[in-house]
């Protein structure tokens, strides 16, 4: 068989220093600056900025750059709040003014929106709360250090496995950062720690919950030093053996408290990271759905409940969707315990279509949706033609908001309000609100 020769492409990278000047932020917070027309993103620069960088990784369409050196500095750039910002793959916005944060974000989910050919009607002001201890869990990665044989205890490292060594973050809420020095203590002094996979740490409204990944059982000493650290300090204690087994070992059962409703979980279940916003999102979800006692309300992506219990004590009906099982056993009981008996959930994989669903043939006069951040693409079309009077979206990716504000729009509503809502100070993540009304 004949055999033609193939120029091998060139992926070889341009590792000279090179100036370059950063006009604008990526909606991931990246710094973007241009070499040859090709836009090249930067970690750690802002708009404004002379900067020399290092190419790191080249595309077709766009590079990547690591910074060597600033030569002119954005008056917009602040010292960093965390001494472990430069290392730690936490947070990616402290060198920027805060209040500037919020307005890059502001604007980058407008022109997301625009880019996408959807008009706004009214912009509404950000919902914005403290910078710092704002943070009401964290995993704490764990690794034995060869070198010393004591517990690495910490973040992630940039776009690395290694862990940073961390005994205090300015953006964990107080009652679960002044755990992190004393635990690390009681771990390291286990003679079991070579079995410790990581930790969790979640602030319920009663209380600070603990949740340790082992892999092997502790001896009696261990597990009795455990529990005197946590009886000393009432936290709340979960061990868990393997991934899908939780063991509730001492305290109450952790809940929080959202519009009069508390909402119990366990600390495998997703909760907003930002108690404050959180409150202040599901207030500003209620009054642009404007709830009337004769509403039949649909809560996709529902959750523990976080919107749908607070709306069931205002509407006629609710009914609320979830992929995951464990959460709609868990939303069920929440609403048995709040004394709700008109809000029903059931499981569906919302990736899907959902028409034929039991529950999808219902007269729903109002439709809110949270999901992930891959949007909600599979059920778009349900949401569209059920044809509610009002839909609010909530989103964590306003790229995918974007998308999916299309098709509602071409099935005759119109994006009516949209708002930021700071819910994760100094990183690059942007939450969102919209409504759309026919």
């Amino acid at each position: 068989m004949a055999q033609f020769f193939k120029a091998k492409k060139n992926t070889s990278i341009n590792t000279k220093h090179q100036s370059v000047d950063v006009v604008r932020l990526d909606h991931n917070g990246a710094g973007i600056a241009f070499i040859d027309k090709k836009p090249v993103f930067i970690e750690g620069t802002l708009p404004g900025e002379k900067a020399i960088i290092q190419l790191t990784e080249q595309k077709k369409q766009y590079s990547r750059g690591m910074l060597i050196k600033l030569t002119e500095k954005s008056s917009e750039r602040q010292e960093p709040i965390c001494k472990h910002y430069h290392e730690c793959g936490g947070c990616n916005l402290q060198h920027l003014q805060h209040s500037e944060q919020v307005s890059a974000k502001n604007i980058k989910l407008q022109e997301l929106m625009q880019k996408q050919g959807v008009e706004c009607c009214e912009m509404v002001a950000p919902i914005v709360g403290n910078e710092q201890g704002y943070r009401r869990r964290a995993r704490i990665s764990l690794m034995i250090n060869k070198q010393t044989n004591q517990l690495d205890f910490g973040f992630r490292k940039k776009q690395s496995k290694a862990i940073v060594n961390v005994r205090h973050c300015p953006v964990l809420v107080k009652e679960l950062d002044q755990h992190l020095e004393s635990l690390y203590t009681l771990l390291n002094q286990l003679k079991g720690k070579k079995n410790l996979g990581h930790v969790e740490l979640v602030q319920a409204d009663n209380g600070s919950v603990l949740l340790i990944r082992h892999i092997a059982a502790f001896n009696v000493n261990d597990r009795a030093a455990l529990l005197t650290y946590c009886e000393e300090r009432d936290i709340i204690l979960y061990l868990m053996p393997e991934s899908d087994v939780l063991n509730h070992v001492r305290g109450a059962e952790p809940y929080y408290v959202i519009e009069g409703a508390k909402i119990y979980f366990t600390p495998k279940d997703f909760i907003q990271v930002n108690a404050s916003i959180n409150d202040r999102m599901v207030n500003q979800a209620l009054n642009w759905l404007a709830p009337q006692a004769d509403d039949i309300v649909l809560d996709l992506f529902c959750g523990l409940g976080n919107f749908s219990l607070p709306l069931a004590q205002k509407v006629q009906k609710v009914v609320g969707i979830e992929g995951v099982d464990g959460m709609v056993q868990r939303a069920t009981s929440n609403a048995k315990r709040n004394q709700l008996d008109n809000v029903t959930f059931y499981q569906a994989n919302l990736e899907e279509t959902i028409s034929k669903q039991m529950w999808a043939s219902t007269k729903f006069t109002k439709i809110l949706l949270d999901p992930a951040r891959a949007g909600a693409a599979g059920v778009m079309q349900t949401v569209a033609k059920l044809k509610p009077q009002a839909v609010v979206y909530v989103s964590c990716n306003p790229a995918t908001l974007a998308r999916d504000s299309q098709l509602l729009i071409q099935h005759g509503y119109k994006l009516t309000r949209l708002g930021m809502l700071d819910m994760f100070p100094h990183t690059g993540h942007l939450e969102s609100m919209a409504l759309f009304e026919r």
